[in-house]
């Protein structure tokens, strides 16, 4: 009997600079991973990003979440462009997804790959890896806020924080889950010595969500000491959890350390399903290499390899993530790492060791 293909129906959006070069690579390894493993994408591309802002003046329709609201998963590659504000970008395409579909993980790995340098001294794959878990719906992301007497010398600027006991029980509950099936450790992002409000509110609940899980050990620093220990002992952490400011900043620090922004992904997760969660590299759209052909493809893929997983796919998943790892240790690396290969290459060389790896 044939069994039929797994299907998912993936909205795919490119976006700006390299993300219109690091997706199509994406999707031309993950469309032989499925061949490999019954698995079919129904690749919906739309071109909503900087250019259709400045054909419309909008990042994208007024109908879009509409659009892809019954979609299995997104798939985004970068936003942003010179020419227009990052406020508008940002707020007109990235977060409304995130808030609408009520992504409230940022799931971000900060891991160290076999041939991949780190500018850590003396740290090597099995000193690097640790999840962060970012709170990517609240905090001190809001919109509540404005300007008062702008241009005269009694000018003020007000920008509000916001954070809801629900929205913090349910960040932290998450990380304490993921932390059970990893290595049992979560750390607090905190700065309640000089944040008066908000930060005393988010150690309280997380001394209540610690009690609630016994078998996870916990530690909490201050922002500014644990940016220094991410550097010095990165060995010690496994998963953080942070407010949607400190876990912004700590996930690309993360990506620093383990060797370039080029390869890091993340995944913006419901993990209700109630809606579609996104999955993006953090790199960005780099417009300073847009078009070269130079881009690392890596975040791309791995955040690939983090959609599958969350589809139900672990073994294509790992498989994705071996091969990755095989053709980084080869030293088939783009400029980012040291290397010489291109976008392209990249990601032949990776569809070449899924089907050496599937023979």
């Amino acid at each position: 009997m044939t069994i039929a293909p797994r299907h998912f129906r993936i909205a795919t959006l490119p976006g700006d600079g390299i993300g219109n070069e690091v997706v199509p690579a994406a999707i031309s390894v993950l469309d032989v991973l499925g061949e490999i493993n019954g698995i079919r994408f129904d690749w919906k591309t739309q071109e909503w990003g900087c250019e259709y802002f400045l054909r419309t003046g909008r990042m994208m329709p007024d109908d879009a979440l509409e659009q892809i609201a019954g979609d299995d998963a997104i798939f985004l590659g970068a936003v942003g462009a010179p020419g227009v504000p990052d406020h508008e970008s940002l707020w007109g395409m990235l977060i409304p997804i995130r808030r609408e579909f009520d992504q409230y993980v940022n799931l971000r790995p900060a891991r160290l790959l076999a041939g991949v340098p780190t500018p850590l001294a003396g740290v090597v794959p099995a000193d690097l890896d640790m999840a962060v878990i970012r709170e990517n719906v609240e905090g001190e992301y809001s919109r509540i806020g404005g300007r008062l007497y702008a241009g005269t010398p009694h000018e003020m600027v007000i920008q509000e924080s916001v954070f809801t006991r629900r929205g913090v029980e349910r960040v932290m509950n998450y990380a304490f889950e993921l932390a059970s099936r990893r290595r049992g450790d979560v750390t607090s992002a905190t700065k309640s010595n000089g944040i008066v409000f908000t930060m005393p509110f988010w150690d309280e609940i997380f001394a209540e969500r610690s009690a609630a899980h016994p078998g996870v050990t916990t530690q909490q620093y201050h922002i500014d000491a644990l940016v220094a220990h991410f550097v010095l002992d990165p060995k010690r952490f496994d998963v953080v959890v942070a407010s949607n400011l400190f876990g912004d900043i700590l996930t690309d620090l993360g990506a620093a350390v383990a060797g370039s922004i080029g390869i890091a992904p993340s995944a913006n997760i419901n993990p209700e399903r109630l809606h579609p969660s996104m999955f993006e590299p953090v790199h960005g759209s780099a417009p300073d290499i847009a078009g070269q052909g130079i881009a690392n493809p890596v975040g791309q893929i791995w955040s690939g390899a983090m959609m599958l997983d969350h589809l139900g796919e672990a073994d294509a998943a790992a498989q994705l993530m071996k091969a990755i790892e095989g053709v980084l240790a080869d030293g088939i690396k783009t400029r980012d790492l040291g290397g010489t290969a291109t976008t392209v290459e990249v990601a032949a060389a990776i569809v070449d060791r899924l089907k050496a790896d599937a023979t």
